[in-house]
């Protein structure tokens, strides 16, 4: 497979930016320098095309390049909207109304440019309301680049202490240089589906906030076992703290709204992105008025502050409403589509990992999913960590991305299926899978593995 112009233009990169490009999250082997994207497709500097799986870390529920979304954008520039820096606009009012919509818990809503901005002004508003300092989260969850949230995501066994800690808290396992002692000190994980270690904590400390992804997609797809949701609302109301769903990943991707609509558990406050606006740069914190309402408190000890040059851009206000209008439109029936797809996709994997006699199991939820390379879906990272076998997982997608399948290069990481996707491409996924399981298993077999 030839990626020469690709190492070519991040060595060049390399000379002007740390890293080579803007996001080290987007960095894995192979680096491919993507050129253009349509629907369901993408083509690198180099000439190569392929099914796209991985969707931009999953916002792109409609497929790249929507021409219904672009059309609005184009409008909306076209009309002379403009980001004025004073005053509300009727634009980022009927977004509002359209996103409050399709999230009954919420009453208000606001808008941010990215779920790191959505997450830490929720942790914000659940201090200002509480008075507390403490945050917990969990253990495999990713939810934010800033310091609070900057830990505990794929760890190592040798970061967690060598052992799974169930009932109480890991140890801080620091994404980043530069948190301050004093910050980490107030920062907390636990294994995700562990009720207990959440009370342990909350005993311990007075939290001001758990966070956490009703459904962890960010090591892959791992569900929430029965009743565990239920549970965290009821230690949020026993001991004082906010629930915070992030639903950066999990919002709108299982229907027109959030995951915990699903679940049938509402929080106190949730975060979205990504699929709110197919990929273009806009974030939203959702939730009870009360808490919201801070930003306008008269109570200059309670007053939150919310403010940003860029919240509620016109461009991306355009491309949210234009794809909040599609998603929830009934005559489209979009995930009646993602349904049918994903369920093709999934029974198509299983017959292949079968026949290939690959210890596997397909997890999923609506049109996000994962393959782990163990014999039982995992309910935790640890038992991810310890089960998954992550060798044959990366030489995997790398045998995929060589079929043009483009799956992210790093082991455990969702999969995610667009409105733009088709039964040919399904199908045709499924002709590279067998090809790359048959090279792959041959191979063990020559080496006696």
């Amino acid at each position: 497979m030839n990626l020469t112009r690709s190492r070519d233009l991040l060595e060049k990169n390399q000379q002007l930016i740390p890293g080579g490009l803007a996001s080290i999250n987007r960095k894995a082997d192979p680096c491919i320098a993507f050129a253009r994207a349509e629907g369901s497709r993408l083509w690198d500097v180099d000439g190569n095309e392929y099914i796209d799986y991985h969707a931009g870390f999953a916002p792109y529920i409609l497929g790249h390049n929507d021409p219904d979304q672009n059309r609005a954008v184009i409008d909306s520039m076209a009309r002379g909207r403009s980001n004025y820096g004073s005053g509300p606009t009727s634009d980022e009012g009927e977004l509002a109304k359209l996103f409050l919509a399709c999230v009954p818990s919420a009453e208000r809503v606001q808008f941010l440019n990215t779920g790191s901005e959505a997450t830490a002004q929720a942790i914000r508003v659940a201090r200002a309301w509480t008075g507390a300092e403490h945050v917990l989260r969990m253990q495999g969850g990713y939810n934010g680049n800033h310091n609070m949230v900057a830990s505990n995501v794929m760890s190592s066994k040798e970061q967690l202490g060598g052992k799974q800690i169930r009932g109480d808290e890991y140890p801080l396992a620091p994404l980043t240089a530069g948190i301050p002692e004093a910050e980490r000190a107030l920062m907390h994980s636990v294994e995700f589906n562990d009720f207990e270690a959440v009370e342990t904590i909350a005993r311990r400390h007075k939290l001001a906030a758990l966070i956490t992804e009703p459904v962890l997609q960010n090591v892959g797809v791992i569900k929430p076992k029965p009743g565990y949701l239920e549970g965290l609302r009821s230690l949020a109301d026993k001991y004082g703290f906010l629930l915070v769903f992030d639903e950066v990943k999990t919002g709108f991707r299982s229907g027109p709204g959030p995951y915990h609509a699903i679940a049938g558990v509402s929080p106190d406050l949730s975060t979205y992105g990504k699929a709110i606006a197919n990929g273009f740069p806009i974030a939203a914190i959702a939730g009870k008025a009360k808490y919201l309402e801070l930003v306008t408190s008269t109570d200059a000890q309670k007053r939150v502050l919310i403010a940003g040059t860029y919240n509620c851009h016109p461009v991306p206000v355009a491309a949210a409403i234009a794809c909040l209008r599609k998603l929830s439109d009934p005559a489209l029936k979009v995930y009646d589509k993602l349904e049918r797809l994903s369920n093709r996709l999934e029974h198509g994997l299983r017959r292949l990992m079968t026949d290939h006699r690959v210890t596997s199991t397909f997890v999923r939820q609506g049109s996000a999913h994962c393959c782990y390379f163990m014999a039982n879906a995992p309910s935790n990272w640890w038992e991810t960590l310890d089960g998954h076998d992550f060798a044959f997982d990366t030489r995997y997608r790398r045998a995929l991305i060589e079929r043009g399948i483009y799956q992210f290069p790093i082991a455990a990481k969702q999969g995610s299926i667009s409105y733009a996707h088709s039964e040919a491409d399904i199908d045709q996924t499924l002709e590279a899978t067998d090809s790359a399981l048959s090279e792959i298993t041959r191979s063990k077999a020559r080496v006696g593995v």
